[in-house]
C-alpha cells in the first residue's frame, strides 16, 4: 500500500532544523585539541537522522550531503582522523547547504544540486587526506588496537505499524538494510517481526523508529554481540599489505583448570572441527579464518529463560515526551480569547461598582473570585508563547566566528541568561537588531589584537550577550571590552549635519546622537557595519516593540547597549489618566512616580519651556494636552497631576489633569485597524465600552520637542 508521507512534511522540517541547529552549536563548542566523545557522538547522530529522514521522504540532495557528512564525522569520532578547524570549517558549510536545502523544501522550491557541489568536494578531500597521509608514510602500520573495528550485532526489533503508518514497511526495511542485513521473521496485520544484523548500535535503530512510530509500537531486543577482536595472520599466511601488524602467535592457548576463561571463550577444539582447511580464505589482510566465536556466560538462570529476553526498550523505559507540537495561530487565538475575557470583566466591574457591597456581598465576592482566576488564565496562556531567548543567542556563536576571522580579530562570545523568556513575536522580531550590534562591537569596538595589546588589554576581545529579568520587562544588553564611543568625533559629525548639542552636554545626551539616521563616526565603511550606520534602525525596530535603547561607554573601557522590552505585547498593566473628557493608558513600567507640585517646583526656562524641580532634579515639563491639542480641565501643574517617566535614559514629567486608576489592558493594535499614529502605540477597549490610546512616551517627549 502506496502512503502519502507530504502531511508528515512539517514534522520532518521541524525536527531537520532542531537538528541543525544542534550540530551547529555543538561544532561551535568543540575542542579542537581535545574534542569530546560525547558531542561528537551527538553531532554524528543528528546528521545520522536527518540522512535517515530526508531519504524516506525522498529528499536525496539532503541525504547525498549528509551521507559525505557522515563519512567525516565517523572517521573523526572513532579517532581515525583528527579534528582540525579546516573540519569544522567545512561542516558548518554542509549545516548551511542543508539549511538551505531544507528551506527550498519547506517552500516548494527547485533545489540546485551545483550548490552543494563544493562542500561536498571539500568534505571528500578533508576525509581522503588522512587516508592518503598514512598511505605515503614510510613504515606505517595501523594496528587493530588503533582502529576500532566495527561491532556487528544482531537485534530482535517487535513493529506493530498501526492502521495508517507514516512510513510503509517496504521502505522502512530499506531503510534498516543500510546497517545490514534484515530479515523478516514473521509478518502480519497487526504486527511484524524483524532481525538486523550489521555494525549498527541500538541508538541508530531506534531513531529511525522513534521518527515514524511511537514507543508503544516497537521493542528493540539486542542479542548477544560477536566478537570485534582481529587476530592476526602471519606473513606467510596474510601479508596484511601494512595494514594490520602481525601477531607472534595465533594458536590459541592450552586451557587450564586455573583459568576456564569465566564463560567469555570457548574450545578451541570446537572451532578447527567446524572448519575446513579448503575454506580458507585469505581475505587480504583483512579477515582471518581464525575468529574466535564468544558465548555468553553461562548463568544457570539465565540458560532456563527464552534466548530474546534480552533488556529491551519499551515504553516506560524511555524519557516521556513532556510537549506538543501546536500552532502558533491556534495559540493567538487563545490569548485573543482570553483578552475578551479580561475586557468582559473589566466591563463588569464597571457594572457592578456602583452596587452596595453590602447588599451585594456575593455578587462582589464572585467578582473578585473571577478576578483572579481571569489573572492566573491569563499569565498560564501568556507563558505558552513564552520562549527561551537563547533560540536568539545561540545563532551568534557562529557569526562571531565567521566574522572575526574574516577582519583578523580574535573575539570570544560569553552568552549569559539564554533561559530568560520572552513573546516568541518579541524573539522574532529581535533578531535583526540584535545582529546589527553584535556586527557593529566586532568591526568598530573591539580593536584588532595588536592595538589591544599595546593598549595593555589581552590580544583576545570580549563580547558578552546577556538577558534577564527587570521590573516586568527583559533587559538585553550587547557588552564589548573594546575602545568604546569617541565623545569628541560624535560631536564634530553632529556639528557637520547641523544637529543642536551643546558642548558641555553629559555623556548621556551625546551617545543617544548615534541613533541619528545616517549618523556614523566610522573612518571607513565597510561591508560588515559601520558604528552607527543603522542604528537608527535598530532604534526603531525596539521602539516598535514598546521597548528602548540605552547606551554607556567609556573611551578605551567599551560599550555597553541596553534594551529594554516589555514581557509581551498582548497584555500590559497600565495607567489610565485623563486629560479634557479623554481617557489615556501609560504603561505602568514607564512611570516612576506621581506627585501634584507646588508653585515653586514650576520654573520657566527662555527657549526650553518649562521644567519641574523633584529632589534636586530638574525635569522637563511637557504638557499633554498641548501635545495632543485637545481642550484640559487645567492649564496649571499645580491643579492637576504631574508623572514622572523614564524615556530614553532619562526623566520627564507628564502634565495631566488626573490620575483614573491602574488596570490591566489588552492591546489591540492601531496600525492594523486605522493607521499608524505618532505618539500612540495601541489602543484598548475600557470596562465602560469606550476606547482609550495607549501612549508612546518616548514619541510624546520627541513630539513636545519639534
Amino acid at each position: 500500500m502506496n502512503t502519502d508521507l507530504s502531511r508528515f512534511h512539517q514534522l520532518f522540517f521541524e525536527e531537520a532544523s532542531e537538528h541543525l541547529s544542534e550540530m551547529e552549536r555543538l561544532l561551535l563548542a568543540l575542542d579542537i585539541a581535545a574534542p569530546d566523545v560525547q558531542d561528537l557522538d551527538a553531532i554524528f547522530r543528528a546528521a545520522h537522522s536527518i540522512k535517515g529522514s530526508s531519504g524516506t521522504f525522498g529528499f536525496n540532495d539532503m541525504t547525498d550531503v549528509t551521507h559525505v557528512l557522515e563519512t567525516l564525522l565517523d572517521r573523526v569520532r572513532k579517532r581515525e582522523q583528527a579534528l582540525s578547524d579546516d573540519m569544522v570549517d567545512a561542516l558548518l558549510q554542509a549545516g548551511d547547504i542543508l539549511r538551505a536545502q531544507l528551506g527550498a523544501h519547506r517552500d516548494g522550491v527547485e533545489v540546485d544540486p551545483q550548490e552543494a557541489e563544493p562542500v561536498l568536494k571539500r568534505l571528500r578531500s578533508l576525509t581522503e587526506a588522512q587516508a592518503l597521509l598514512l598511505a605515503d608514510t614510510p613504515g606505517t602500520a595501523i594496528s587493530t588496537a588503533s582502529i576500532p573495528l566495527p561491532e556487528f550485532r544482531t537485534f530482535h526489533i517487535r513493529y506493530t505499524p498501526g492502521p495508517d503508518p507514516a512510513t510503509p514497511l517496504g521502505v522502512l526495511i530499506e531503510e534498516l538494510e543500510r546497517f545490514g542485513v534484515v530479515s523478516i521473521e514473521q509478518e502480519e496485520a497487526e504486527h511484524c517481526i524483524l532481525h538486523l544484523s550489521g555494525a549498527v548500535d541500538m541508538q541508530e535503530i531506534d531513531d529511525i523508529f522513534s521518527f515514524i512510530a511511537t514507543a508503544e509500537q516497537y521493542a528493540i531486543e539486542a542479542l548477544p554481540a560477536k566478537s570485534t577482536a582481529v587476530e592476526a595472520q602471519t606473513d606467510e599466511d596474510d601479508p596484511g599489505f601494512g595494514f594490520f601488524e602481525p601477531i607472534a602467535s595465533t594458536e590459541p592457548p592450552a586451557p587450564t583448570t586455573e583459568d576456564e576463561g569465566f564463560g567469555f571463550f570457548v574450545d578451541p577444539a570446537s572451532l578447527q572441527t567446524a572448519q575446513k582447511p579448503e575454506d580458507k580464505d585469505p581475505g587480504y589482510g583483512f579477515f582471518t579464518d581464525k575468529l574466535p566465536v564468544p558465548t555468553p556466560a553461562q548463568d544457570p538462570a539465565a540458560s532456563e529463560s527464552h534466548p530474546l529476553e534480552m533488556p529491551r526498550r519499551r515504553a516506560s523505559d524511555r524519557e516521556v515526551d513532556n510537549s506538543i507540537r501546536v500552532g502558533i495561530d491556534k495559540v493567538d487565538q487563545l490569548i485573543n480569547l482570553v483578552g475578551e475575557l479580561v475586557i468582559t470583566h473589566a466591563m463588569l466591574a464597571q457594572t457592578i461598582s456602583t452596587l452596595d457591597p453590602v447588599l451585594h456581598e456575593k455578587l462582589f465576592n464572585g467578582m473578585s473570585q473571577l478576578e483572579r482566576n481571569s489573572r492566573d488564565l491569563q499569565e498560564s496562556v501568556m507563558s505558552i508563547r513564552m520562549l527561551p531567548i537563547g533560540s536568539v543567542f545561540n545563532r551568534f556563536p557562529r557569526l562571531v566566528r565567521d566574522l572575526s576571522g574574516k577582519i583578523g580579530k580574535q573575539v570570544e562570545l560569553k552568552l549569559v541568561g539564554e533561559g530568560t523568556e520572552l513573546d516568541k513575536g518579541l524573539i522574532e522580531r529581535l533578531a535583526d537588531p540584535l545582529t546589527h550590534l553584535v556586527r557593529n562591537s566586532l568591526d568598530h569596538g573591539i580593536e584588532a589584537p595588536e592595538i589591544r595589546l599595546d593598549a595593555g588589554k589581552a590580544a583576545k576581545g570580549l563580547l558578552t550577550l546577556q538577558a534577564s529579568h527587570q521590573s516586568g520587562n527583559v533587559v538585553i544588553e550587547v557588552i564589548d571590552d573594546g575602545a568604546g564611543l569617541n565623545r569628541e568625533r560624535i560631536l564634530s559629525k553632529a556639528r557637520q549635519r547641523n544637529i543642536p548639542v551643546s558642548e558641555d552636554a553629559p555623556d548621556q545626551e551625546i551617545w543617544p546622537l548615534i541613533f541619528a539616521p545616517g549618523f556614523s563616526t566610522a573612518e571607513q565603511i565597510t561591508d560588515i557595519s559601520g558604528r552607527g550606520v543603522g542604528m537608527d534602525v535598530v532604534k526603531r525596530n525596539i521602539e516598535d516593540m514598546g521597548g528602548r535603547v540605552e547606551i554607556s561607554s567609556q573611551q578605551g573601557i567599551g560599550t555597553r547597549i541596553t534594551i529594554r522590552l516589555p514581557l509581551t505585547l498582548a497584555i500590559l498593566d497600565g495607567m489610565s489618566i485623563g486629560v479634557g473628557e479623554q481617557t489615556f493608558i501609560l504603561p505602568l513600567n514607564m512611570i516612576v512616580e506621581s506627585l501634584q507640585p507646588l508653585p515653586a517646583q514650576i520654573s520657566s526656562i527662555s527657549g526650553s519651556g518649562r521644567v519641574v524641580h523633584v529632589r534636586s532634579e530638574y525635569l522637563p515639563l511637557v504638557a499633554l494636552h498641548e501635545v495632543l491639542n485637545i481642550q484640559p480641565q487645567t492649564r496649571d501643574p499645580c491643579n492637576g497631576i504631574v508623572v514622572i517617566l523614564e524615556v530614553e535614559g532619562g526623566k520627564v514629567g507628564l502634565f495631566v489633569d488626573a490620575l483614573l486608576g491602574q488596570h490591566q489592558v489588552v492591546i489591540k493594535s492601531l496600525e492594523n485597524n486605522y493607521r499608524k499614529v505618532r505618539g500612540v502605540s495601541g489602543a484598548t477597549i475600557m470596562g465602560d465600552g469606550r476606547v482609550a490610546l495607549i501612549l508612546d512616551a518616548a514619541a510624546l517627549v520627541q513630539l513636545s520637542r519639534s
